[in-house]
């Protein structure tokens, strides 16, 4: 009889422990365990952050780097010119992507100066004086130190002449009463030109 006992409570313990395989509420290693998540995990790959979608840099302005190359009130003082709002069209063609400062003087004469420093961001200037041709006939000018590439025209009574350094193109216009006063003028302020073009890096 207590054999009988004996086996029927080992049949007991058997059944007890197959129902309790789960997780033990006391163990708190096995109690947190989800073996069925109810939903998927969050992949941050699956939302990368694009390149394009990023602050866009603003490109400095091309004209900034022309200015330092540009002539001043001082550097044309000699020629007893004063400050005018009127420019003097060049007939450098300087394209979508270039930028240009300009500034403009008037002789007592009514004759005008205009000088103009525009910059090829995207091409050497030596390759943008070769590929422009001005109006009127060349004129021969001093040859400046330091400068890659220069021509000079004269059409009527105006003188026009390019030096190019770099990325920077630097064009003088003399619009005078008389050719031969126009090309003279030029031919003085040259060296100012030259001078403040090949002072920039």
């Amino acid at each position: 009889m207590r054999h009988r006992q004996v086996v029927a409570l080992a049949a007991v313990a058997l059944v007890g422990l197959t129902a309790c395989e789960g997780p033990d509420p006391n163990n708190l290693e096995t109690y947190y365990d989800d073996p069925a998540p109810t939903s998927a995990p969050v992949s941050t790959a699956e939302t990368p952050v694009s390149p394009a979608k990023a602050a866009p840099v603003t490109p400095p302005d091309p004209a900034l780097l022309a200015e330092p190359a540009l002539l001043s009130d001082a550097d044309v003082a000699e020629e007893g010119v004063q400050p005018a709002s009127n420019e003097v069209a060049g007939c450098l063609a300087d394209g979508p992507s270039a930028g240009s400062r300009t500034a403009t003087w008037r002789y007592a004469s009514g004759s005008v100066l205009s000088h103009r420093v525009v910059v090829f961001p995207d091409r050497s200037a030596a390759q943008a004086v070769a590929e422009n041709e001005c109006a009127g006939k060349a004129v021969s000018v001093p040859v400046q130190p330091g400068v890659e590439r220069q021509q000079a025209w004269r059409d009527g009574k105006t003188c026009t002449v390019l030096l190019a350094k770099g990325t920077l193109v630097s064009e003088l216009t003399v619009s005078a009463s008389t050719e031969a006063r126009a090309v003279d003028a030029a031919k003085r302020l040259l060296p100012a030109m030259a001078a403040k073009l090949t002072a920039q890096p």
